[in-house]
């Protein structure tokens, strides 16, 4: 199961790693390229504990996995950094803290091999290799705090749902770094007193992530703060993409659904069609944010135009069948029922060339409610085209005052 969740987090980290480096439209955000490199060293890392890799790499030199492995997490540490400070800073003040830390990876990774050298010159001496995983967890653990600390902050600060989530979520894995970094300062410290509290291997005898309980620690936790690092700075990314084609769909659905409204009111009403060129209407044929803008002003300006002819005596007859159906009573459906039913009674009788009636209806009861917004006013009207199109009421309620008029 080990073998299995190394594989498969190196494996979903290439991947995700593949995805920032592809090229979106020709438009690479901010941090694309330390993204990318933070994805890769991670996959690297977890890669060089497969049994399949590990073997090879240490038919070589023996253990060296353990320090490629180290060495693609510290790099992992200092790309999730580089991707912060592009987000955050100006591009001068990032490259500088990017250089900074930069010689200080090199020196920590220099600093790792000659004491894993001297390990292996010593025939695994305890000294050097206490002093191997406190440059190590050293550094890792003060950039996982201070990325713990910028996450949070930047949190706080966004404005897009998706990034406030996927910064939390990578706090969170930032987290279980530190935890993971507690575990290797008490194995470094037990180590470097000779009281070999821990195997030297800590991961080699786990038969699950969560077992024996060290396993928890030395395993699941920097498992978890990759998964969870990983998840949080791509989350925002992936949801991007597929937020805009939800949207898009919402908005070309919408405007089919408002067309039978739209027909109707603007034949009664032609003078509210907005008057656009025809280069700019062949530019926009697919651009349905515009579309729909333009279909939902153009409908609210035909209902407005269509105020002398609202008959109350339909809003009334409406209003009745609606509180009698009691399941739609004081509900936006049951508004859109009433207010579908004046309108066809308005498109009507402005079409026929009738008569104005001496009562007119009063505007909807949520109009002024309603913010405003291209979406709000868009829902509202979606339920009005529904119940103008689909509604028994509107066509019983237009019916009944008709025939009642007639007879008079």
């Amino acid at each position: 199961m080990i073998n299995l969740l190394f594989s498969g987090v190196a494996i979903a980290l290439l991947l995700a790693a593949g995805y920032w480096i592809r090229g979106r439209g020709g438009h690479r955000p901010a941090g694309t390229w330390a993204m990318a490199a933070l994805l890769l060293c991670f996959a690297l890392a977890f890669a060089s504990y497969v049994p399949i890799v590990q073997s090879t790499v240490e038919r070589i030199v023996p253990q060296v996995a353990r320090l490629l492995s180290n060495s693609f997490a510290l790099a992992a540490a200092t790309s999730v950094l580089a991707f912060m400070y592009q987000l955050n800073l100006e591009a001068e003040e990032a490259r500088r803290r990017i250089r900074r830390r930069v010689i200080l990876l090199t020196c920590a990774i220099a600093g790792m091999t000659a004491l894993f050298t001297a390990e292996q010159m010593t025939h695994h001496s305890p000294t050097p290799h206490a002093l191997y995983v406190l440059i190590y967890i050293t550094y890792l653990g003060y950039t996982a705090r201070d990325f713990l600390q910028q996450t949070w902050e930047q949190s706080k600060r966004s404005r897009r749902a998706s990034q406030r989530t996927g910064l939390r979520i990578t706090a969170a894995g930032c987290g279980f770094a530190l935890l993971y970094a507690a575990y290797k300062v008490f194995g470094a410290i037990s180590l470097g007193l000779g009281l070999n509290l821990l195997p030297a291997h800590a991961h080699a005898s786990c038969t699950t992530p969560v077992t024996p309980v060290r396993c928890t620690f030395s395993v699941a936790s920097p498992a978890l703060a990759v998964l969870f690092i990983t998840v949080g700075l791509t989350l925002p990314a992936v949801i991007w993409p597929v937020s805009q084609f939800l949207r898009r769909r919402w908005e070309r659905r919408s405007f089919a659904t408002l067309g039978p409204l739209w027909h109707d009111i603007t034949t009664a009403a032609p003078e509210v069609v907005l008057d656009v060129g025809t280069s700019d209407t062949k530019k926009r044929a697919h651009d349905f944010d515009f579309l729909l803008h333009r279909r939902v002003i153009e409908i609210n300006d035909g209902i407005l135009a269509l105020r002398p002819y609202r008959p109350v005596r339909v809003q009334q007859t409406a209003e009745r069948m609606v509180d009698a159906s009691r399941c739609q009573v004081g509900t936006p459906q049951g508004a859109a029922i009433v207010e579908a039913a004046v309108l066809t009674a308005a498109v009507r009788t402005r079409v026929a060339g009738g008569t104005p009636p001496d009562c007119t209806a009063p505007p909807a009861v949520c109009s002024a409610s309603r913010d405003g917004s291209l979406r709000t006013e868009t829902e509202w009207l979606l339920l009005v085209a529904h119940a103008y199109a689909h509604s028994e009421t509107v066509s019983r309620a237009v019916t009944d005052v008709t025939d009642s008029l007639a007879e008079s």
